[in-house]
């Protein structure tokens, strides 16, 4: 027990070195866990379709902005949201895995609630 409780204060020693502090998500993106890969990033895998997320993220991202580009081949979405420049990654990475990454930068700072905000939504909209 002592280990593994010497483990874990270790492993958040070593994150809190990195400075990026991590994010879980799961209740709120039904069950999916997603995290933090930087201050201006969310990152999380899904089980869900290619497809389902890429039409998700086309209509989320209708609805929150403005899109500048899309590519359905390469999985990428850039597009403009309250005052926010955002970036949208769709990656299978599996027949049944696919990614999710979303940055947003706001007048060069990061802008991790609307990153969030729009990953939830994303996954939550997916069928």
């Amino acid at each position: 027990m002592k280990k593994a409780a010497l483990f874990l204060v270790l492993i958040l020693f070593i994150v809190n070195l990195s400075g990026c502090a991590p994010l879980i998500i799961g209740a709120a993106a039904g069950g999916m866990g997603a995290y933090a890969i930087s201050r201006d990033t969310l990152q999380g895998d899904s089980d869900k379709s290619f497809d389902a997320l890429w039409d998700s993220a086309i209509t989320v991202s209708r609805i929150k902005g403005t899109i500048k580009l899309d590519d359905a081949s390469r999985g990428h979405i850039e597009m403009v949201a309250d005052g926010s420049y955002v970036w949208i990654n769709i990656i299978r990475l599996t027949q049944a895995t696919t990614r999710v990454k979303i940055s947003a930068r706001k007048c060069h700072f990061p802008n991790f609630s609307l990153a969030q905000d729009i990953y939830v939504k994303i996954v939550s909209e997916a069928k």
